[in-house]
């Protein structure tokens, strides 16, 4: 009870996609791992991590499986409860597990989902994936009574991402998100899909969204590990383009889908 993941959510996470026991851009996550533990200064080595899912894998029958997620927590410790750092040394808390994830079929994929928007709330830090997340909680609960798939943040005028999930928006032409910086995750999804829109010839645009431009985007969609690449048809209940997915976010959530299979079959 006195960890101090469970007392002040002092802890790191990361979660990775595993596509039928592979899992994928995992030395991303990792990497993004090492950045947060090292931005709280948990000293914790994520070499072996990769070890741990593969056990996690064979002793929950899961190898097979099309789509599961890897999870794991590294926490400060457990230590008397004091809002400063343990005086004395403290061996970190790694939590694990992995479970079955339900990918979207190719036809709720054509209905495409609705998300609606909130305002961010969330701490300065947006970029180190901390277990402090009831904001993400309360909006994503607040997403989940209005019926919809997804709530996008709006911090001073501008959009940042999702509860869970970065956001995209196809503006003239051009496949648009927010800024790498301290306002949101730097999702290793989101970076590939850049990539994956980049290799296909698309213009893309790493800057402030205004909320006004979002809503009169021509597309709009989500990325994530549990996400992959999400239409979203409907913003706050009006339709957002023609009202179905896009040809830009279908073209990109299949190159996503190909890089999955990819993988597999390698």
């Amino acid at each position: 009870m006195n960890d101090r993941a469970f007392l002040f959510a002092d802890a790191v996470y990361e979660a990775i996609p595993v596509y039928s026991g592979t899992s994928f851009l995992p030395d991303r996550h990792y990497a993004r791992l090492s950045r947060g533990l090292g931005e709280v200064s948990i000293d914790f080595d994520v070499a072996g991590l990769s070890v741990v899912c593969e056990r996690l894998l064979a002793q929950n029958d899961l190898v097979g499986e099309e789509f599961v997620v890897f999870y794991v927590q590294v926490t400060r410790g457990v230590a008397p409860r004091t809002h400063a750092f343990p005086t004395t040394s403290v061996e970190p808390t790694v939590y694990a597990f992995v479970g079955p994830l339900a990918r979207a079929t190719p036809e709720q994929w054509d209905l495409g989902t609705a998300a609606i928007t909130l305002p961010d709330q969330r701490w300065g830090r947006a970029d180190i994936k901390c277990t402090a997340l009831l904001p993400n909680v309360l909006a994503q609960q607040a997403a989940v009574e209005a019926g919809v798939a997804d709530a996008a943040f709006i911090r001073d005028g501008m959009v940042t991402e999702g509860t869970h999930n970065n956001v995209f928006s196809v503006i003239d032409g051009v496949v648009t998100t927010a800024l790498a910086d301290r306002r949101i995750l730097h999702g290793v999804t989101r970076q590939f899909v850049l990539e994956l829109a980049s290799d296909l010839g698309l213009p893309t645009a790493e800057r402030d969204v205004a909320e006004s431009e979002f809503r009169a985007a021509d597309e709009i969609f989500f990325t994530g590990t549990t996400t992959e690449v999400r239409p979203t048809v409907v913003l706050d209940g009006e339709p957002v383009g023609s009202g179905s997915p896009g040809p830009i976010t279908r073209l990109l959530s299949d190159a996503y889908r190909a890089a999955a299979d990819r993988i597999v079959a390698d």
